[in-house]
């Protein structure tokens, strides 16, 4: 899943990201409105997570802008005001969801995963195919009753071709999902992660290389 934190205190922001990084989202950063609304036009985010008082555009401009535009992207609405009149008043401009400083890092992990579970169309709680077993939310992968112990990334690549139920999943749509912006697409990262995803998950093969379209799980 790919998020975006947007948050003006530069400690705070890196220390979400972090946090949302262990969850093995691909999670890039900004740090005032005007830099988050570039990168909202640039990626396509299942989930922002959006402070309310930024420098350069505030919060509930990026917010406006980003309801109003084709972004299918869950909004989660962070501000230090913790009154009932704030948190109305953030709901209204059409954030998804509110949470108020201070938080628990794990409340806000496990708001990012609701809100990403809406942004795109329903799946079930825990994804089969092929034998294989995926918990999103227990981080756990079987395959046959074994289990599969697999890195974030490749954790990552393989809930995106089990939510696929069996179509091609392109190469470029699971850099987008299980890197950051900081990733180089020359690099051969999905193709290096898919054939160590291939040698985990054990024979027969499950994953199939669809030449020159991308990956699936039949």
């Amino acid at each position: 899943m790919r998020v975006l934190v947007v948050e003006d205190e530069r400690m705070l922001a890196d220390a979400i990201a972090e946090w949302l990084r262990e969850e093995t989202h691909a999670v890039d950063t900004a740090h005032d409105g005007a830099a988050a609304l570039e990168r909202i036009g640039v990626n396509d985010y299942d989930v922002v997570v959006l402070d309310r008082d930024l420098p350069v555009v505030h919060g509930d401009e990026v917010c406006r802008e980003l309801v109003a535009s084709d972004s299918t992207a869950r909004v989660l609405m962070l501000t230090a005001a913790a009154e009932i009149g704030d948190r109305v008043a953030g709901l209204s401009l059409g954030a998804d969801d509110y949470l108020a400083k201070p938080f628990a890092f794990a409340e806000l992990a496990a708001r990012v995963l609701a809100l990403g579970r809406r942004a795109r169309p329903a799946a079930p709680p825990v994804l089969r195919r092929a034998g294989i077993t995926l918990d999103p939310a227990r981080r756990e992968v079987f395959r046959d009753g074994r289990y599969v112990p697999l890195s974030k990334k490749e954790f990552a690549v393989l809930t995106e071709l089990l939510r696929a139920e069996g179509a091609v999943v392109p190469a470029e749509t699971l850099l987008e999902k299980a890197w950051d912006e900081n990733a180089d697409p020359f690099t051969g990262v999905v193709r290096l992660t898919i054939l160590k995803l291939r040698r985990k998950l054990g024979e027969p093969a499950v994953v199939e290389t669809v030449p020159g379209v991308g990956y699936r799980i039949g």
